[in-house]
Formats: C-alpha cells, sequence, structure tokens
C-alpha cells in the first residue's frame, strides 16, 4: 500500500499527520489497533509507531497492553478547554453575514426549544422588503422552512419530513407568512447530531426559480461548512454546483 501523499498546505507534515492520526478516532472508538489507524489515515504502520510515540509521550494517546491505542488525558483536556471557549455565535453570525452577501436576502439560524424553534442567530437583508423577525423571537415549529428542517431532524412524521431528511433541504412557499418564503438546511455536530438550521427567507415576489436554484445551493455550501467546523459529518449533503452571477430583484 503506497503511503498517502502530502497536499502542499503550507503546513508541517509531520504535524499534520500526527493531528490525522488524532482524527482517526470516533465517538464510537474505545481503542484502535495500528491496522486501523493505517486504514484510516493511509500512512504507513512505521510512520504511525514513530508518530504515536511522540503523543503518548505529551499525553495524547495512550498505549495498551493489547498494542492498540486509545486517546489520552490531553486530548480531553484540549475539549474541555475549547468547551470552555466555546460560542456558537462567533462561528454562526460570520457565515449568515456571508449567506446575506451572497443572497441578497435574510440570513437566520434557527434552533429548537420544545414545541417552537427561535430565531437564536439574525442578519436582515439589506432590501426595504423583507422578512421581519426579531432576533430571539419564538416561531412555529410545523411552519416555515426552518421549523420544517428542525422538525424533520428530531423526529418528525410523515412523507415531508421524510424528503427532507432525504434532501438535507427544504423550500417552503406561503407556509408561515403568506407572502414569504424560506430555504432551510440542518447544521449537525459530533457526527450527525442536530445543533439547528441554516435559513434563507425572502418575499415570494422574489422567490423565483431562479433564486430558489441560487439561494439552495448558497444554503447547502454553507450548512456543510458549518457542520464541517463543528465536527459534523459534512459528507451527507447533496453535492450542488455554483450559480455564477446575482439573483436580480
Amino acid at each position: 500500500m503506497a503511503e498517502k501523499p502530502e497536499a502542499d498546505s503550507g503546513g508541517v507534515a509531520a504535524v499534520e499527520r500526527a493531528l490525522a492520526i488524532l482524527d482517526a478516532f470516533t465517538e464510537q472508538d474505545r481503542s484502535l489497533t495500528l491496522a486501523q489507524v493505517a486504514t484510516r489515515t493511509g500512512f504507513y504502520k512505521s510512520t504511525i509507531l514513530r508518530l504515536a510515540a511522540s503523543l503518548e509521550k505529551k499525553g495524547y494517546l495512550i498505549r495498551l497492553a493489547d498494542g492498540a491505542w486509545r486517546l489520552g488525558a490531553a486530548a480531553a483536556r484540549l475539549g474541555a478547554v475549547y468547551q470552555a471557549a466555546f460560542d456558537l455565535g462567533d462561528i454562526v453570525e460570520p457565515v449568515l453575514q456571508q449567506v446575506v452577501a451572497e443572497t441578497g436576502e435574510t440570513a437566520a439560524f434557527h434552533v429548537r426549544d420544545g414545541k417552537v424553534r427561535i430565531s437564536l442567530y439574525r442578519v436582515e437583508s439589506p432590501q426595504r422588503i423583507r422578512d421581519h423577525v426579531r432576533q430571539g423571537e419564538h416561531l412555529p415549529l410545523d411552519r416555515g422552512a426552518g421549523g420544517k428542517v428542525l422538525l424533520a431532524f428530531t423526529g418528525g412524521k410523515g412523507e415531508e419530513s421524510e424528503q427532507i431528511r432525504r434532501d438535507k433541504l427544504c423550500v417552503s412557499r406561503g407556509d408561515r407568512i403568506a407572502d414569504l418564503g424560506g430555504i432551510s438546511a440542518p447544521v449537525f455536530s459530533d457526527g450527525l447530531k442536530l445543533v439547528g438550521a441554516l435559513t434563507v427567507s425572502l418575499p415570494l415576489s422574489r422567490f423565483d426559480e431562479a433564486a430558489v436554484k441560487k439561494h439552495r445551493s448558497v444554503v447547502l455550501t454553507h450548512a456543510a461548512a458549518l457542520t464541517r467546523t463543528l465536527g459534523g459529518d459534512a459528507s451527507i449533503y447533496p453535492v450542488v454546483a455554483p450559480v455564477r452571477g446575482r439573483i436580480q430583484s
């Protein structure tokens, strides 16, 4: 087996390989054998052993009696430091600003709270005619693209929820308010743990098929990127081709 070549990322190859070994572990793994790490990383076993020795020395890996490896206390400490410093808004709000820049429409991040959803973060469209919802406002869970996405991925039943789970996307028109529409996609962390829904909302007067095509691409692209940033599985999203140009309104 040829060892996986390193991409020219401008980083330090040994550091990137060591991090790749740590990344090979998932929540389902109590430990990994040398062969499993080699399969998941594409590295030679000799490379893994050399780097694992350094990681063990610093407490990031522990070698078990049977020769397998598990994550050490240093990895747990980094996780605790990350959680203490973590602010979802620091990650989500710049993405919403980018979505507004790309679509010209209002972008929001919704989370489920019992039987309703909350517009947790929101960036308004620069256009005069837009969806008017205050940040922090409670909205229905069974109406609107964002609500239907949250419902679908928290036990929602029926054909519509099943379709949303397949597409990783919901497009709605006049569902919550008669003259408004929306496009929403789920955002995950830790594999497939639902965090919230990334949503673009706009008046139906600007919601033609060209807008749907463009905004669908933008929403799916940024939902996948957010999911990747939060440690989720971004491979579940459909591949969408970028739409060139700007939708005129």
